[in-house]
Order: C-alpha cells, then sequence, then structure tokens
C-alpha cells in the first residue's frame, strides 16, 4: 500500500473506527499523519500494519499506555524489546494463573450442580431446596481477587 490512507479507508482497511483511529493518534500510537489543505487527516503508507499490531498488542494485555511508551521508544530510534518481552511474559503467567482459577471455578461448579441436583431430588415440589445457601458451604468456588474479577453475567474479553 503505497498511497496515503483518509480515516474512512484506513479504518476500513485495519477493521477499527475512526474514532478508534483518533483516539489512537492522541496517544501517540499513530504517528505521521497529515493534513490536507483542507485539514483532513492523512494517514501515510503502512499505517494498517501499525494498527495491527496495536490491536494484537492489546489482544495479548498491553496497555495503550505500554504500548504508546514502547512504540514511542521505538519511533525515536531506541530499543523496547526486553520491556515488551517481559511485559508479554507477565501477562501470559496472569492468563496462567486465571485459567487456573477458572478451572478450578468450573470443576467447583459441576460439584455445586451434582449437589443441588440431589437437594432437588430430595426437595417435596413445592417446597423451597435453599440451593443458594448451599453456596456457603463452598469456600473453593471463591478464587482469585474478587475485586479485579470480571462478571460472568457479560461476556468480556480480558486478555
Amino acid at each position: 500500500m503505497d498511497e496515503w490512507l483518509g480515516p474512512r479507508e484506513l479504518a476500513d482497511a485495519s477493521g477499527v473506527s475512526t474514532d478508534t483511529l483518533r483516539h489512537y493518534e492522541r496517544l501517540g500510537l499513530l504517528r505521521g499523519t497529515a493534513r490536507t489543505p483542507a485539514g483532513y487527516r492523512r494517514y501515510p503508507p503502512g499505517t494498517p500494519t501499525r494498527v495491527q499490531v496495536i490491536q494484537r498488542a492489546l489482544a495479548v494485555g498491553f496497555s495503550l499506555k505500554e504500548l504508546a511508551a514502547a512504540l514511542g521508544q521505538r519511533d525515536r530510534g531506541g530499543v523496547p524489546c526486553a520491556r515488551v518481552r517481559t511485559l508479554v511474559m507477565e501477562r501470559l503467567a496472569a492468563l496462567d494463573e486465571r485459567l487456573r482459577d477458572l478451572t478450578a471455578l468450573r470443576d467447583g461448579m459441576r460439584v455445586l450442580l451434582e449437589e443441588w441436583d440431589a437437594r432437588l431430588a430430595a426437595t417435596p415440589k413445592g417446597q423451597p431446596a435453599r440451593l443458594l445457601d448451599m453456596l456457603a458451604e463452598h469456600p473453593e468456588l471463591q478464587q482469585g481477587d474478587t475485586r479485579t474479577r470480571p462478571s460472568y453475567s457479560v461476556a468480556r474479553r480480558r486478555y
């Protein structure tokens, strides 16, 4: 791609919104943006690849601030490779921990459902089985720091 792109063209080519592109530009993630005489943004060749890098870095857990620092250092001729690797290694360790927590939670929920099925089978029709009260008997369902755990009622991508 050897031509400069307008915001809509870049958004279409990279799969993000024009608002996202402006946000990335404000944060210093996209550099070299020019303006036409009429004031319209034009993005240099290679920017779609840069947006892909940004999107994939976010997917592996970089914050926008961390990413801006690493890309800024690289843009200034620096070598952020060791820091970038460390950040991804930290994200992988956190992901592994989260997967262990989720596996334990899943296993605990399976046990809980078996107990609930037994309780429901033994409870006369129309009588309360008090299933939620049984949660107090399952400390294994309390995994990790609940302040940072995402809600399971809404699907959210954390990593």
